[in-house]
């Protein structure tokens, strides 16, 4: 075991290895071991390691002032790395609050929900609730935990945090409705209209969602007529629609942001991560303007702030991500790049623990089981994803493992989700390593 002398590190069992560089879409360990850095880090470092526009930016930045406090002072680098978000947002979400990361985000999303009503309907406003979904997450706050449904993670916490209502997710390969796509009508859409008419449309503030289940199910895709039915739910009940794009935000899905492939404008976009393209700690929360306006004309502020809100040096690591990206057509990249990985994935499928290969863009998701007749998965003791996973670092690879999403308890399951600059020979030496990787999980796990 390793002595972590006065670290607590995120496990005491792992056997981290040590990163010292990193450059391009490799990191390299204290051997000088190259890696593939194939989930992105955890789907933030976008743009690859040692990227000198970002990191000059930084510097530049710092040598001019790195940091004045956001509620006496205002940067003009925060201004324009709002005015570099606002340029690839959907419709008429135009206004950005910068914070330090997702749980930040999702937590301003839940606070601005309830605000807005209060505002608009008077403090009387009963409209408090955000209903989310079972199989996500959202964060690691205890607000973001009471709307996430990642069994796993919130297990022996849920003491601590006020339940918010569930519904059930989009997971065709495990419908909880015994159902079949396309004619299960997208039941697990519309089941947010019954729940929220179970609760009381009067007490529903917002329905949250990830466009692309990212941790918890590993890159599972909705049906197309997903997000279109529950955008016009919320609608039809005033209910506020907040995508959860910390993972399948800027470009990930080969579209600026998730919701873009079904062309679904929400009322808040929560995006972190790859803003930054992982250079600095970053979140952000995107609100339409007309609710913004409420706000506006009514306290004239958000009721909600963090010491480090839109902190300059951050900014100017978002302001040079998104040029970078912009000036190397980085979104169309991912496009291009997602469909070859997606199809090149595909001769995976005949490995016998792969269940099913799924997702969207260049954030792709298999799920292992024990026998892919029946889709039952591996014992927990036997943590399937991990052996995948110690299996692709030994050919110099890394993934996004994840377990618990089956039954909350059993399942197993992986993400590939490489930099956005990504090339077809990288991807062809990505899937060669994992399919190496498969059949030496394969033949140690089955009989």
């Amino acid at each position: 075991m390793q002595d972590f002398k006065h670290l607590i590190p995120r496990s005491y069992t792992t056997d981290f290895k040590i990163a010292t560089r990193g450059e391009g879409i490799y990191i390299f360990d204290e051997k000088g071991t190259p890696y593939i850095d194939g989930c992105s880090g955890a789907l933030l470092s976008s743009i690859g390691h040692g990227n000198h526009a970002i990191i000059d930016a930084m510097t530049r930045q710092l040598m001019q002032i790195e940091f004045a406090h956001p509620s006496r002072w205002m940067c003009s680098v925060v201004l324009e790395a709002a005015e570099e978000i606002a340029a690839i947002t959907p419709g008429d979400i135009k206004n950005v609050w910068f914070v330090s990361g997702g749980s930040e985000a999702v937590e301003s999303a839940i606070k601005f929900s309830r605000q807005y009503f209060v505002e608009r309907d008077g403090v009387n406003s009963s409209k408090s609730i955000v209903i989310g979904r079972w199989n996500s997450y959202h964060g690691s706050t205890l607000g973001t935990m009471a709307v996430g449904g990642s069994i796993p993670r919130r297990r022996i916490f849920s003491p601590l945090f006020m339940e918010f209502p569930k519904i059930q997710p989009h997971y065709c390969y495990r419908c909880p409705y015994g159902q079949t796509y396309p004619s299960c009508g997208v039941r697990c859409a519309k089941e947010l209209e019954a729940v929220i008419k179970r609760v009381g449309p009067q007490y529903v503030a917002a329905f949250i969602a990830e466009p692309v289940v990212g941790s918890t199910v590993g890159a599972l895709h909705p049906p197309k007529e997903y997000w279109p039915i529950v955008r016009e739910i919320c609608n039809r009940y005033d209910i506020l629609l907040i995508a959860d794009e910390i993972m399948t935000g800027i470009g990930r899905t080969g579209k600026a942001f998730g919701v873009d492939n079904w062309g679904v404008i929400p009322d808040i976009i929560c995006a972190a991560k790859a803003m930054s393209g992982g250079y600095s700690p970053v979140g952000g929360m995107f609100v339409r303007t007309p609710l913004v306006e409420v706000l506006k004309n009514g306290s004239g502020a958000f009721m909600h702030g963090h010491t480090y809100n839109g902190n300059p040096v951050t900014a100017a690591a978002v302001v040079a991500t998104m040029r970078f990206i912009r000036e190397n057509n980085l979104f169309e990249n991912a496009a291009a790049m997602g469909e070859y990985l997606g199809k090149a994935m595909e001769r995976l499928q005949d490995n016998p623990i792969v269940g099913e290969v799924r997702g969207l863009g260049l954030m792709r998701g298999i799920e292992l089981v024990r026998d892919r007749k029946t889709r039952e998965p591996f014992e927990p003791f036997v943590k399937a994803a991990q052996k995948l996973t110690q299996e692709c670092l030994t050919r110099g690879l890394v993934v996004y493992p994840g377990s618990g999403q089956a039954d909350g308890i059993a399942g197993d399951q992986f993400m590939v989700a490489p930099p956005l600059i990504i090339q077809k020979e990288e991807i062809e030496e990505i899937v060669s390593r994992l399919e190496e990787a498969l059949k030496a999980t394969a033949k140690a796990l089955l009989p």
